[in-house]
């Protein structure tokens, strides 16, 4: 992939972490930390891979996305804003009775939603669902779907997995974002997830562990992943930091669920704009 466009993507990854932190800070609620530490990801589906159409948000043959970490909508409703899904001046609504932007995605208001998540696990098999439908209907659109490691722990997720390689699912690609951090503090210590990769691979899936931060190497895991027709189900386990971008979020369990005061706010946009990353 030629280097401007790999530019291009890391430019709209830091634009996202932008309009979420301003979007966080302006509701003084919402979830910074995991919205970071997914920005890259969501940059290079919605900016590369993802075929959609914002004046047509339930185009039937549309790629479907599933944030099965619902609480990292911030970053979501960025990349739909940058996208054209959503007006930009939405920025200031979010968490707001009656707003498009809730706090975590609802499909019967926001456009681009393709289903409601926030307990966490849901959505995976959501997901399933979705790649399971496409398969019986003969369509050729592609569902991915977004996990949090802690939310690995949720006994769904490993339902949905053996329900995936039950139906040989590879129009599903599953991103986890291992960035070892959860509400309470560090996955190791509240529940720990061994080895992610592993354990998909053992439900069948065909994983793959990449750094993700790394655009050329998020981008060069989806395009391997889909040029995969074996009858597996996919998963890319994506190496992250939490609160990624900004000194003082980073690796920090607290900005899971906290907002930035005035001054943490600048500082904030300051190390973003200035290139911490």
């Amino acid at each position: 992939m030629a280097q401007d466009h790999i530019s291009y993507l890391k430019d709209q990854a830091k634009a996202i972490r932008k309009t979420a932190l301003t979007m966080i800070y302006k509701a003084q609620s919402g979830h910074p930390g995991g919205s970071f530490s997914a920005a890259d990801i969501l940059a290079a589906l919605y900016f590369h891979f993802l075929k959609l159409d914002p004046q047509q948000p339930k185009w039937p043959d549309r790629d479907r996305f599933v944030l099965s970490k619902g609480h990292v909508c911030p970053a979501l409703y960025s990349a739909l804003i940058l996208k054209g899904f959503l007006p930009k001046d939405s920025v200031s609504t979010l968490r707001r009775q009656g707003s498009l932007l809730q706090g975590h995605p609802d499909m019967k208001r926001c456009p681009g939603i393709d289903i409601s998540t926030g307990s966490l696990g849901q959505g995976f098999s959501c997901a399933v669902g979705m790649a399971l439908a496409a398969k019986r209907d003969n369509k050729k659109y592609m569902t991915y779907t977004l996990l949090g490691d802690g939310e690995c722990n949720e006994g769904q997720i490993w339902e949905a997995a053996q329900t995936a390689n039950k139906y040989q699912l590879d129009n599903l690609i599953v991103f986890v974002d291992h960035n070892r951090l959860q509400n309470d503090g560090f996955t190791e210590d509240i529940m720990p997830s061994a080895d992610i990769a592993e354990k998909f691979h053992a439900f069948g899936f065909q994983t793959v562990n990449i750094n993700g931060h790394h655009m050329e190497e998020i981008v060069s895991a989806v395009s391997f992943m889909l040029s995969q027709k074996n009858g597996k189900p996919k998963c890319i386990v994506c190496d992250t930091v939490k609160g990624k971008g900004v000194s003082f979020m980073e690796n920090v369990a607290v900005w899971h669920g906290i907002a930035p005061d005035d001054e943490q706010y600048r500082q904030a946009i300051r190390e973003l704009e200035g290139g911490l990353l």
